[in-house]
């Protein structure tokens, strides 16, 4: 018996990173899973993928009724899709700061809001956010980015005070500086990749980088009926570099 055993789970950006790694361990834990993106491949058979943009309405509509359509209900919201940004605030347009909060943050709302009205029908409905470290802690040329993690930890507050009455927790998880696609792609772009990846793990006081397996177990820990007493949270999952200050060399 797992713990999610009869729950219907819908992750965005599931088709890859944590997102994927996420939708594994929830279908793994007794899950029905439907992984929302705009690509995925090579996904077990038993789960749902459904293209969906999350910064189009419509698409997130059409994409939540397919999946309540296939499944029958919607317990637990994993969003989790989202773009990166690098730059400080005098190399970011507009169009830039529109772009990244219209995926990181309007799209969690979009999401949010369209899920709702199937999450009040649940015994068991939470929605998991993906935060960051940067929503937190000031790094150095991420200031779009930041801006819109920070946003995100926000919301996720204001959704588990909205809907705490209505049986919907709501939480985030804040993840320090992760093994994905997207890190490994600024990595591959960097001058000296290797001194890049060397200087990224210093940074985290664990001396290495998250693993997208670590961050997809918190979200299932917030997600799973167990913490039905966990609401209003940003766990950090970042080796420590939140919440400490080690001395040099200690």
């Amino acid at each position: 018996m797992g713990d999610f055993d009869g729950l219907v789970a819908l992750v965005t950006g599931g088709g890859s990173g944590i997102g994927r790694s996420t939708a594994e361990l929830l279908s793994h834990r007794g899950a029905r899973v439907a992984v929302l993106d705009l690509a995925a491949s090579d996904l077990p058979g038993d789960m749902l993928f459904v293209r969906t943009d999350v910064t189009d309405d419509q698409s997130v509509r059409d994409a939540v009724e397919a999946v309540v359509e296939q499944f029958g209900g919607l317990d637990v919201v994993v969003n989790n899709a989202g773009i990166g940004a690098q730059g400080d605030v005098t190399a970011a347009t507009d169009d830039e700061w529109l772009r990244v909060f219209d995926v990181n943050v309007f799209g969690m709302a979009r999401v949010a809001r369209t899920c709702l009205p199937h999450l009040r029908n649940s015994r068991a409905a939470a929605i998991v956010n993906t935060g960051s470290i940067a929503g937190t802690a000031g790094l150095p040329q991420r200031a779009v980015y930041t801006a819109s993690k920070g946003a995100v930890h926000a919301l996720t507050r204001a959704l588990a005070a909205d809907h705490i009455r209505e049986g919907v927790r709501v939480n985030a998880v804040a993840p320090g500086t992760a093994d994905t696609p997207w890190v490994r792609r600024l990595l591959d772009s960097a001058p000296d990749p290797v001194a890049e990846r060397a200087a990224l793990e210093a940074r985290q006081p664990h001396g290495r980088l998250v693993r997208a397996e670590e961050i997809a177990a918190a979200i299932a820990f917030l997600a799973s009926p167990l913490s039905g007493s966990t609401t209003g949270t940003v766990l950090a999952v970042d080796g420590g570099m939140d919440g400490l200050r080690l001395r040099p060399g200690a």
